[in-house]
Parts: C-alpha cells; sequence; structure tokens
C-alpha cells in the first residue's frame, strides 16, 4: 500500500507516523509542510491578505501551501492508496479537492476543535473520510473519533528524577492560568520545569518561568519529559481533545496534572495517575507526588497506541 501523509508537522510528531507505516510495510511519503516558509514580496500583499482573510475565505497562505503540496504530489508517479492530511484547515480547499486525482482514498485528521479554528468546516467537504480529536466536533459535523496517539519512546531513568513536573507551552491565553500554577507550585516547594515559548522572551524574566525564544526540537523535549515525575497539561479554552501531553504521559508511565476535566471520561483515566484541577481552585496535594504511577492495562494501553491508530484510520 502507498500512504502519502500531508502535515504540518512543527514539533515532528508526524514523524513517528511515518517510521509505524514503514515498519508495517507500506511505502511511505511525507510531505510536511511546515518546511514551505511563504515571505510576503511586500506590505501592500500582507495587508492585501489581512483584508481576505476577514472579508473572504481566502488566504494567500493557505493557497501557497496548497500549490507547493499539489508539485510534491505531481512529482511522485505512483497513484496512492491513500493521502492522509493532518491540518488540513491550513490548506485552501481547491487544492485538496485535487488531492483526489493523486489517490484513491483522501482522509483528513483534526486535532484541534472547530471552536478555535473555524475554517476547518469549510474544508471537511473536500476528504472521503474525516476524523477528530474533539467529541463534540464529531457530534455536530458527523465526524469519525479518534484521540491522539502514543508515539513509541523508551522509557529511561525510572530512578529519582530532576524536576517534579515539567510542562511546555507557548505563550498564548493560556499564560495567566500557567504563571498561576507555576506560583502554587513554587510556595509548595514542589521542583518545576515550565517553560514558555515566546519569540519575544529576552524581554521576560520570572522566578518561576522559563522563557525561550526558539522552539525545541521532539528529542530535547523528551529529555525534559523523561528527567520528570508528573507532566503538566494546560488544554485551550473550548477543547476537550486530548493532547500529546496525556497521551506522552501515558507512554513513559509518568503522573498527570491537567485541566481537561473530560479526560475522567476515558477509559483509562485513574485518579492516582490522574490530577485534574481548574483556574478557581488549584489544589495540588503532595500526595499525589509520593503514591506509585499505577500502569495502564495493556489491551487498554494497546487501544491508544500509534499501531492501534493506525489500525482504526488506515484499514
Amino acid at each position: 500500500m502507498k500512504i502519502t501523509i500531508v502535515s504540518y508537522d512543527n514539533w515532528g510528531l508526524n514523524n513517528h507516523l511515518k517510521k509505524a507505516l514503514e515498519q508495517k510495510g507500506y511505502i511511505v511519503h511525507h510531505i510536511n509542510f511546515f518546511d514551505f516558509k511563504y515571505e510576503y514580496p511586500n506590505f501592500k500583499t500582507k495587508l492585501c491578505n489581512f483584508i481576505l482573510k476577514t472579508f473572504t475565505d481566502k488566504n494567500i497562505k493557505n493557497i501557497y501551501y496548497g500549490n507547493e503540496i499539489l508539485k510534491k504530489l505531481e512529482e511522485n508517479p505512483d497513484k496512492q492508496d491513500i493521502i492522509l492530511t493532518i491540518k488540513g484547515d491550513f490548506i485552501d480547499p481547491k487544492a485538496i479537492l485535487k488531492f483526489r486525482k493523486y489517490t484513491k482514498k483522501s482522509i483528513a485528521f483534526f486535532n484541534d476543535s472547530i471552536s478555535r479554528f473555524p475554517k476547518t468546516k469549510k474544508v471537511i467537504s473536500c476528504f472521503d473520510d474525516v476524523y477528530s480529536f474533539e467529541k463534540d466536533d464529531c457530534l455536530k459535523y458527523k465526524l469519525k473519533f479518534i484521540t491522539n496517539w502514543i508515539y513509541p519512546t523508551p522509557i529511561k531513568n525510572k530512578g529519582s528524577k530532576q524536576y517534579q513536573v515539567f510542562n511546555i507551552s507557548s505563550k498564548d491565553r493560556r499564560f495567566s492560568f500557567i504563571k498561576k500554577i507555576a506560583s502554587v507550585l513554587n510556595e509548595k516547594n514542589i521542583n518545576s520545569k515550565i517553560l514558555v515559548f515566546d519569540k519575544k522572551a529576552k524581554n521576560q524574566k520570572s522566578s518561576t518561568i522559563e522563557f525561550i525564544s526558539r522552539q525545541i526540537p521532539l528529542t530535547e523535549i523528551n529529555e525534559y519529559l523523561q528527567a520528570s515525575q508528573v507532566l503538566l497539561d494546560i488544554s485551550r479554552k473550548g477543547q476537550k481533545g486530548l493532547s500529546f501531553r496525556v497521551f506522552e504521559s501515558a507512554g513513559l508511565e509518568k503522573k498527570l496534572i491537567t485541566t481537561n476535566a473530560d479526560i475522567k471520561n476515558y477509559d483509562f483515566y485513574n485518579p492516582n495517575n490522574i490530577m485534574v484541577i481548574n483556574e478557581k481552585k488549584i489544589d495540588i496535594p503532595l500526595d499525589f507526588f509520593n503514591n506509585e504511577y499505577e500502569k495502564i492495562p495493556e489491551t487498554l494501553f494497546y487501544k491508544y497506541t500509534l499501531e492501534g491508530w493506525i489500525n482504526q484510520v488506515i484499514k
């Protein structure tokens, strides 16, 4: 089977998907359109695109991504059995419709909510099958539900950890909440490593948060994950879908502190392993750090692995 993955892979997570498919014997191409760097030729074009995005459905960057992806598809002489698109809302719908020329089946997976990216609604009909990690979106728009996946990472350093809590996030609307959590952890003398990505990081200082001005690679993030006892997950407002941090914690057998209350509705939820907090009352008992992690039963764990994900989506 021939498969092409089309994704905006800014963290390198979808490389795990490519490798897993290859291990199953598939011939896989990965078009990572995060590598396609569009630059406005002048200010007038940038202003024009702002007007287009505001008052029409068009976006010069999305059109550019679509055209570059089609060029890459044209270079491959073999018709694909499946084109799997991740972050398809970043691509112009007209280009996505042309994917069908190069494949027998066009599949999409969205791991952002439509409330956050409303333009997703405009591309849903361009695919043969559409999967989403957001339950409410699946019900409202008749999509197929599937979570993110546990990607394979060897468990290292099972002994004492350098950090009790680790989190890495971009500076966005979640930042005020992150500051509150960091303060609570500091007050309780809980050793934490809280990284916040911000291009203007050089101008910011904090005793509880470390600002970084560059996106660090997944390999480096994994080093922090391995060196931590508990992972911290701050979900975006209006998001119920489970982030990759949830599945990293499961794969590495780490405890999790999360703001996503919907996690209690999943079959792997275990209050010994997962603590749910909210902004109004940030309560982090020290006992949570003292109890040992309880492993997820093997059959249940497999359901959320990358291989389990592939078996559901790539039939």
